[in-house]
């Protein structure tokens, strides 16, 4: 049965539309509606010709699409009323032909259309330009990662070549003392005529074999001296000393050196009465160098050393002399290494060039400065500037006079350690971990502070200068009162063996892991079972997890929410939370965000259970920040305790046994 035009044009006029048409597969109107005709569009018209120009191709696929197919939402431009205007056709076949419902769209929308269309245009234009930057900024970041490597390659070679140069200076310098130490004591045993006097000319002979011995001694302590600044390796040992009595006993030292007291005069001024608390071997050590090189470059006038106050709080100590003078040019460059400036007095002046360089260093080491005035044949001026009390002191100071008030919201730990910068180092995280740092320098002064404290754990360096450690580790595990306390050796050298055999319960070479450490403390200080912080917005959740752990030795912490999840974690410091992925008003980046933003709650193991079906960019990113992630549709009480230990093994945090004893 065919539709008949009458009922086609019913059947249209009981839509809701505009204009609707019958035409031919090649686009010749068999029927309009009297809207259509309203608009010039009537029977065996053509309404290709309507086409607007350069839409033909628009037109002919929508007549051959329809033909086959419904089709809406097309929209073809055409002239009506000698006026261009944007039709939208929805179309499909009947009886052999295309029935069409065209809608005309207002000039404003159409418009917006065309802006549309040309904004998307635009995005994909764009899009294009951000995917061709973005491939570039690739390649650009794959060379500066490929740079990078490269530099942390020949950092780590330029590291490698200073640590062997230190070794071999060291080691070198270490075997040459040994006949040196032979040749000097048999000279002076031969020049004191023990076994008999020398002739005259034996005498001078011995004697230039001592000076020289002596001179070749001097310089290898030098290059050690160089070798450890440079390492970092040259511990500080400031004591309390008198000015007057330290110049007394230089200038009993310095006045053998001048060669003819006629010529050359050494004058020390009187010292101001006033006491420092620095290093005073390395002090000596500055000024012997200063004046022995004033005294070597000086053939006739005077070498004066004078001393005093500046600013209340710094020694400044002159060493002038009438020598020979340093031009401009040079006058940087005595402080380099083995550099000796050119000259007839220069060359027939014995040394090495390292007396400057480690004077000037060892001045910073004490936090002062070298400063030098000279005036070619006029003489030289090196200026010494050091604090009184050495910068260490003063805070090494704080920090006992804070260990000696105990805090009863933090764990003590007794950090025996000779080098006051490593004991900086501990208490600055140990305290943010929530830790009280007890100083011991020496193994007497921790004695003396276990007799009043009871410390959590204790930080040993076996290495102590001039100290018996190995019989202070013994002496704590003999003790009943002390041998439970868990003791934690962190050296230098790789004694392990020994010190397990006496008791140590971890033993960790330098650098130590500051995350690591606080870990292992935090469990030794809770001496119990693990904490368990469970962080989930559903009640039931929790529950379940609750009797998961039910006859564990796990002690369970319940939050409903993040942030109160946060605060626990940071009061409690739990050994490892479990972690609902979505959150009321939080999700677990952001708590995880805050957590790693805090030094004590940081280190915590965070394992991720969830009901959602996690992104595989989400999970990735989880995976990078947390131990385990877990779907809540899976969980069971196996797999959640070995999750558990999985991520306490991975933290370094032995489980106890219920039998095992706790610690205090």
């Amino acid at each position: 049965m065919h539709a008949t035009p009458s009922t086609l044009e019913a059947t249209f006029e009981a839509l809701s539309r505009e204009l609707a048409l019958i035409v031919t597969h090649d686009g010749r109107i068999d029927w309009a509606d009297s809207r259509a005709q309203q608009h010039g569009l009537r029977a065996a018209t053509n309404l290709g010709a309507a086409v607007v120009p350069g839409c033909e191709d628009k037109w002919t696929d929508l007549l051959r699409k329809a033909a086959e197919e419904p089709v809406t939402a097309w929209e073809v431009a055409l002239v009506l009323g000698g006026k261009p205007v944007t039709v939208s056709f929805s179309a499909r076949p009947v009886d052999g032909r295309v029935a069409l419902l065209g809608s005309l769209l207002s000039q404003d929308y159409a418009d917006s259309l065309h802006e549309a269309a040309r904004s998307v245009h635009e995005i994909v234009t764009l899009n294009r330009q951000l995917a061709r930057q973005k491939t570039r900024l690739e390649e650009s970041n794959k060379a500066i990662r490929a740079l990078h490597a490269e530099l942390e390659q020949h950092a780590d070679r330029l590291r490698t070549s200073a640590e062997i140069k230190s070794r071999l200076v060291a080691g070198v310098s270490h075997e040459f003392r040994t006949p040196l130490h032979s040749i000097l004591g048999l000279s002076r045993l031969l020049l004191s005529a023990s076994d008999g006097p020398l002739n005259e000319e034996q005498q001078t002979q011995v004697a230039f074999i001592r000076d020289s011995a002596e001179e070749l001694s001097r310089m290898i302590n030098d290059m050690l001296d160089l070798s450890r600044l440079d390492a970092g390796n040259l511990p500080i040992r400031a004591a309390r000393f008198a000015l007057r009595d330290f110049w007394a006993a230089l200038r009993g030292t310095m006045r053998p050196l001048v060669r003819d007291e006629k010529a050359v005069e050494l004058v020390f001024e009187p010292a101001p009465e006033v006491e420092l608390e620095t290093d005073q071997g390395k002090l000596g050590q500055i000024l012997r160098n200063l004046i022995a090189n004033a005294l070597k470059f000086t053939e006739r006038g005077v070498v004066r050393v004078s001393a005093r106050l500046v600013d209340g709080d710094d020694l400044r100590v002159v060493v002038e002399d009438t020598g020979i003078g340093i031009a401009p040019e040079d006058q940087a460059r005595v402080f380099e290494e083995f550099v000796q400036i050119d000259g007839a007095l220069q060359h027939a002046a014995t040394g090495t060039g390292l007396g400057l360089p480690l004077a000037r260093k060892l001045a910073g080491a004490l936090g002062g400065r070298i400063e030098l005035e000279s005036t070619p044949g006029v003489g030289s001026s090196f200026c010494l500037t050091i604090p009184l009390e050495h910068a260490e002191i003063d805070a090494f100071r704080q920090l006992e006079l804070a260990a000696r008030t105990p805090d009863p919201t933090r764990a003590p730990v007794l950090v025996v350690e000779d080098d006051r910068t490593s004991v900086f180092v501990y208490e600055r995280y140990l305290s943010m971990a929530g830790f009280q740092v007890l100083p011991a320098r020496t193994t007497e002064d921790a004695r003396t502070i276990l007799k009043t404290v009871r410390p959590s754990a204790i930080l040993l360096d076996v290495m102590l200068e001039r100290e018996d450690t190995w019989t202070f580790l013994a002496d704590v595990k003999r003790d009943p009162a002390t041998n439970d306390i868990p003791v934690l050796v962190c050296t230098v050298m790789n004694r392990e063996s020994r010190a397990r055999a006496l008791g140590a319960d971890e033993f960790w070479l330098k650098p130590v892991d500051e995350d690591k450490l606080i870990r292992k403390l935090q469990t030794l200080a809770a001496g119990r079972g693990a904490k368990v912080l469970v962080v989930d917005d559903e009640p039931a959740a929790r529950y379940l997890i609750k009797k998961f752990l039910e006859s564990t030795p796990y002690q369970l912490l319940e939050a409903a929410d993040g942030s109160t999840g946060v605060q626990l974690a940071r009061s409690e410091r739990p050994d490892v939370i479990l972690l609902d992925f979505l959150l009321e008003n939080m999700t677990a980046f952001d708590v995880i965000d805050q957590l790693k933003a805090d030094p004590r709650t940081r280190p915590i193991p965070v394992i991720i259970v969830t009901s959602h079906a996690l992104p595989v960019e989400e999970r990735q990113r989880l995976a990078e920040s947390t131990e385990a992630i877990l779907s809540k549709e899976h969980l069971s009480r196996e797999l959640a305790i070995n999750r558990i230990r999985d991520a306490l093994r991975h933290a370094g945090i032995r489980e106890r046994s219920p039998g095992e004893r706790g610690g205090a």
